[in-house]
């Protein structure tokens, strides 16, 4: 035991310190027959990475999606264009309805094949990206996480946007695959949509 006031050692059993003569003051000790038991603090609870609070819901997603398609429209109408300006004297030529038909399918395949390739790598690049999201989500505060709340990697996102908008070029049922995913996105209890649950993700919005 060292005293307080000049911190010189102190014998046991004295009653002052040999270095200042200050009177020692013993530790309190516990009642007789209560044992001292030491403190126990309360357990922290971890808060949660995110809650039901902060899910995007469907129409903040659905403002997105117009935002994000106007992005995309930029590159892709040139495109479209330089790819089908050729054709416009075959058509005013009045030729064979088939020869036309006939030059104008590989250019319809070479703008769908450019539209899926464009369109995958803006979303999954985006949202595996520090941002987690394309520019109409940051534009409205909305990310993408995994279901733990992480960043998504590339090959998730991917999954993501093939399980999603890749499906709905799927003719017959790209559309009614896409209605029943805008339903789910509303209804859910995450705001899930279809692609979010079988990619194992979650769109959620910046409180």
């Amino acid at each position: 035991m060292y005293c307080s006031k000049c911190g010189t050692m102190i014998p046991d059993g004295a009653a002052f310190c040999p270095g200042c003569g200050q009177p020692v003051i013993a530790p309190a000790l516990p009642a007789p027959g209560i044992s001292a038991a030491p403190a126990i603090a309360a357990p922290i609870r971890p808060t949660p990475a995110y809650s039901p609070s902060i899910y995007a819901g469907f129409w903040l997603r659905f403002v997105a999606a117009i935002i994000d398609g106007v992005v995309l429209s930029i590159p892709l109408v040139p495109i479209f264009f330089l790819l089908f300006a050729s054709l416009i004297p075959t058509i005013t030529s009045g030729e064979d309805p088939m020869d036309i038909v006939t030059a104008a399918l590989p250019r319809i395949a070479l703008f769908v094949l450019v539209s899926v390739a464009g369109s995958w790598l803006y979303w999954a690049l985006f949202e595996s990206s520090t941002w987690q999201a394309t520019l109409g989500k940051r534009a409205l505060g909305l990310y993408v996480t995994d279901i733990s709340g992480n960043r998504a990697t590339f090959s998730r996102a991917s999954g993501r946007f093939f399980a999603g908008r890749g499906l709905g070029y799927v003719p017959s049922i790209g559309g009614l695959y896409f209605l029943a995913s805008c339903i789910c996105a509303g209804v859910t209890e995450k705001k899930q949509a279809l692609h979010d649950m079988i990619a194992g993700c979650l769109v959620l919005r910046k409180s």
